[in-house]
């Protein structure tokens, strides 16, 4: 389960790259943010009307969050390729991880994954800084989110302050939607993978992380995150017949290695670790159904 959920993930976001020629990133994040805003209201059923202004304002900040992430991210797809993205991402997680710490094992960790991102930033023909800075950007947007998601999980109950940050950013994104959606006219094919994306990355992972989540420990989830990177590549090369070096290759292996032994090293600290699964498994809403 939890290999399909995470596989599940990165091939949405490889369907969804293929519609960039006609919608562009921001066009498929306008789709996957629909998707996933009927998908959790669907299943939370929010009354919004009863949402407090205390309630509120994490909500907003995290609909901005979820705004510029999913943007960035999907626009460090569309110029470095998936792996690269989602490697530089999972760096918010481990960011978050390794803050709070004091430990030698923790600070190792962040020098190792700080050399891991000045080698994937180093001076070439092909550097795409750009590229790259969006990646860190939605890393930070992603360490963000863990925050805000712990926030919101002790203002409201089960996952509804997360269906109102997807809806409010939802609407950010109708008419930028709607506009693209006019003067560009895409076939249904495209619009397709978009959907596909949505569905892919949003809904299989929610609700399969949501059974995975009753079946296993916490911390194991966490350390089996630290394989998305890998996954990113692989289905990368196989779905979109994007390529990395040997340097590229260390370098995402640095980061991986840095995220699971900071996972690993946090064992007996179920706190930090239900942070980092907050931002991927909405696990305030298992916990207050358990």
């Amino acid at each position: 389960m939890m290999l399909g959920s995470a596989l599940s993930n990165q091939v949405g976001a490889a369907t969804g790259s293929l519609a960039f020629p006609a919608l562009g990133p921001a066009g498929v994040v306008a789709v996957r943010q629909w998707v996933a805003a009927v998908l959790l209201v669907g299943i939370t059923r929010p009354r919004f009307r009863a949402f407090t202004r205390r309630e509120w304002l994490p909500a907003l900040a995290l609909a901005a969050v979820y705004a510029v992430m999913n943007l960035t991210l999907y626009t460090a797809i569309d110029r470095i390729g998936l792996g690269l993205a989602v490697t530089l991402e999972f760096l918010g997680p481990l960011a978050v991880a390794l803050t709070a710490s004091r430990r030698k094992v923790d600070l190792g960790c962040a020098l190792i994954a700080g050399v891991a991102v000045a080698v994937l930033m180093r001076p070439q023909p092909t550097t795409d800084y750009l590229g790259i800075a969006c990646g860190l950007v939605a890393a930070a947007c992603w360490a963000a989110y863990i925050l805000l998601n712990r926030t919101l999980g002790t203002r409201l109950p089960s996952a509804q302050g997360a269906a109102a940050a997807s809806t409010v950013s939802a609407l950010v994104y109708l008419p930028i939607g709607v506009w693209i959606f006019l003067h560009h006219q895409p076939s249904l094919r495209y619009v397709a993978y978009a959907v596909a994306a949505g569905v892919l990355s949003s809904a299989v992972p929610f609700l399969v992380d949501l059974l995975a989540l009753r079946r296993i420990p916490t911390a194991f989830y966490g350390l089996f995150m630290s394989t998305n990177p890998l996954l990113a590549v692989l289905v990368g090369w196989i779905v979109l017949h994007q390529t990395l070096g040997l340097v590229e290759w260390l370098a995402v292996a640095a980061i991986i290695t840095a995220n699971a032994v900071a996972i690993s090293a946090q064992g007996g600290d179920k706190g930090g670790v239900r942070e980092i699964l907050d931002a991927r498994n909405r696990r305030d809403r298992v916990e207050s159904e358990e």
